[in-house]
Order: C-alpha cells, then structure tokens, then sequence
C-alpha cells in the first residue's frame, strides 16, 4: 500500500530531525532556501552547504540522511508507547506554537492534545522554591485549571512539579514540555508525575525519544513552553534563573508575562522583582491572569461544546454567559438583549458592567454594546 502524502513528509521530517546539528534555526534557514523537507534532503552537499549556518561537514549528514540514517526504530518505539509524531504541517500541531520564529520541526506527543489546550498558560519558577513559592505555584496552578486553562510546564523539581500537582489535584488539564525525550523522564524522581500528568494530558518534546536531556536542550524547551501558552507565569525566580529565559522567549512571541511578588529579602524573589519592574503583569490571584489575556485568534471549543473567544470568558458564571451570548461584535441594543434573555433591565446592566470591565465587551453608540475583538 503506497504512503500518502502526509506520511512521506513526515517520514522527511523525521530523518531530517535525526541528523545531529539540524536545529530549529537550521531547519528554517534550509527550508527558506530549499522550500520543502524533501528537497532538503534530496540536495546535493555543495548547494546545502550554501546555506547559512550550514558547514561542510553538516551538508554532508544532510544529504547522505536518506541513505545512512534509518527512521524505523522510531517509529517502532512511537507505535509501542502510542507516541504520536506531529509534523508542523499536521493540523493536530498546536496552532499558537506555529505561529513562533523557529518551531519544533517535529512534535513528540505522548498522551493526549485536546483543541481546548490552544487555552493554556505556562507556569515556570525555581527549581529550589521555597515552601511560599510552592504553595502560590500550586494554588494559582489549581484555581486557573479549576476556571478551563490548561497549565503548562516543564516537568522540573520546584515550581513546575507543584504547578503540574496544582493542576492534577483540581482535575484540570496539564502538559510538560520535556528537555529531552519523553521515553527518558527527567528527573527521575518524577516519573510517578509523569506517569499523571499522562493522564490528565501530554508529555511533549521536539528531541528524539529516548534522548537524555543536556545544558543546552533547556533554554530551547522553554521556547516550545511559552510558544504553546497564551501567556507565561513566573513563580519565584532568581536573578540567573532559566525561568526568566521562558520570560524573555515569551515577551519575543508576544505572550503576556506574569510575576508573583515574594518577599523582599529573598534571593527567589529578585527574578520576579525585575520582571514587574520591565513591565509584567503583577499576580495576586488567578484573576489577575485571566482579565489580562486578550481575545482568542479563533474561538476554541470547551468539553461542555461552548466555544469561548477569550479566556476571561472563563471566569463569567450562568447569568453573564447567557448576557454575552446575546452580544455581536456589530453591535446590540440593551433592550434587545433583556428580550432575549427575559432578565431584568437592571440585571443587564450589572452585567453587562462586569462584562466591560473584564474587556468582553466595550460600548457603542447609545444604549448599545460589542464584543471586542
């Protein structure tokens, strides 16, 4: 039975993902001068090595890939551990992490991608938390995945162990993002954690399988962290941190940054400190965050079948569902929407105040009111 067409780029992608040096930026720089995967991989040495940031010998892997390397045991292991291998092209790949400068060329997923994971936020702090930094990563984890977010992190001891618990404990949705494969848990002390995080929603890596994290596989996985999130939280972060890394990569994508005040004296406070200072977002409680995320690129489905098109919608109750429902971005008259929903005038109107002030809404001309965005 032929391959399609879908199988055979990811085929590509998977060998081209296997020669060691092809990076996220190399791949780019490959595929602004050759156009696909395929042609990448059938080009000769002396034209790949024309590409910037491509030497000789690297130009050499590249082009005997389809002849030396072999994709087979990958794919066996994915098949045995049902790990699903999403190319950038594959409509499962999560859209807002496309949208950043360099993308994973390839996407292992174990476990479970759902299209109500496009709302996330990303929670990130020290490994060495104090007992302050644990409690506010777990509590602010739990409260945001209680209200429809789902939280994001790096699997790491501290901060984003506690704010994977947060999440599990209020059986909400969580991702880890992983510096090395995900057939390889790091550290190995959380294993248990992974083993639950599996199920309540993916493991995620762009490294081979079974590879063991390095230095370097860090700061990269924190770019696939604030890439797959509508905004970055910080918990706790010295002044040297990694986790002002995912900041900077998420200030760079246009996420929204977020900080956790801590206590003056602290070394784990200073991070955080800087952070609100350059002009991040202040975080006391989980509606700190929600209120300031912006209108959605597209509507996103949610379990019960409603689609939301910003995550302050999230935090709306029965009444003020039912109130913006009635609302359209062209404009609708107050009187028309106390028709609709059978409320009172001065019901609507306290709704729609709470509306407004969490940006759902803004007012028009008269006794009108629209969606934004």
């Amino acid at each position: 039975m032929a391959e399609s067409n879908g199988d055979n780029e990811l085929h590509d992608t998977l060998l081209l993902s296997l020669v060691p040096g092809v990076g996220p930026q190399t791949r780019r720089a490959l595929l602004e001068r050759f156009g696909t995967v395929a042609a990448v991989l059938d080009a000769s040495t002396s034209d790949l090595a024309q590409t910037s940031g491509v030497g000789r010998k690297l130009a050499e892997r590249i082009a005997a890939a389809r002849r030396e390397l072999d994709a087979s045991e990958a794919c066996r292991l994915a098949a045995q551990h049902n790990i699903t291998m999403l190319a950038e092209s594959d409509p499962r790949y999560p859209a807002l992490l496309r949208e950043i400068y360099s993308p994973p060329q390839l996407l292992y997923v174990r476990g479970q991608l759902l299209p109500q994971d496009a709302v996330a936020i990303a929670i990130v702090g020290s490994r060495h938390a104090t007992q302050y930094g644990l409690a506010q990563a777990e509590r602010l984890a739990g409260a945001l995945a209680r209200a429809g977010l789902t939280i994001v992190s790096g699997l790491a001891r501290g901060v984003d162990a506690a704010a994977h618990r947060g999440a599990l404990a209020a059986g909400g949705r969580t991702i880890a993002v992983l510096g090395g494969g995900v057939l390889n848990i790091y550290p190995p002390e959380h294993r248990g954690l992974a083993d639950e995080v599996l199920q309540a929603g993916a493991l995620i890596s762009e490294a081979p399988l079974e590879s063991a994290p390095h230095t370097g596989s860090f700061p990269s996985r924190n770019r696939i962290i604030s890439g797959m999130s509508l905004g970055v939280v910080v918990v706790e972060a010295s002044k040297t941190s990694g986790s002002l890394i995912t900041a900077r990569l998420a200030m760079e994508q246009g996420r929204e940054v977020y900080a956790v005040p801590g206590r003056v004296d602290s070394r784990n406070s200073q991070g955080c400190h800087r952070l609100i200072r350059d002009g991040a977002k202040l975080v006391e409680t989980p509606d700190d965050v929600l209120e300031e995320l912006g209108p959605l690129v597209a509507p996103v489905a949610q379990p019960d079948g409603r689609e939301i098109r910003a995550p302050a919608e999230l935090l709306l109750n029965e009444q003020e569902r039912r109130v913006l429902d009635c609302v359209d971005t062209q404009g609708v008259d107050v009187d028309a929407i106390v028709a609709a929903t059978g409320l009172q005038t001065s019901q609507i109107l306290a709704t729609l105040s709470v509306l407004e002030v969490r940006r759902l809404i803004r007012r028009t001309s008269g006794s009108k009111v629209a969606r934004r965005g």
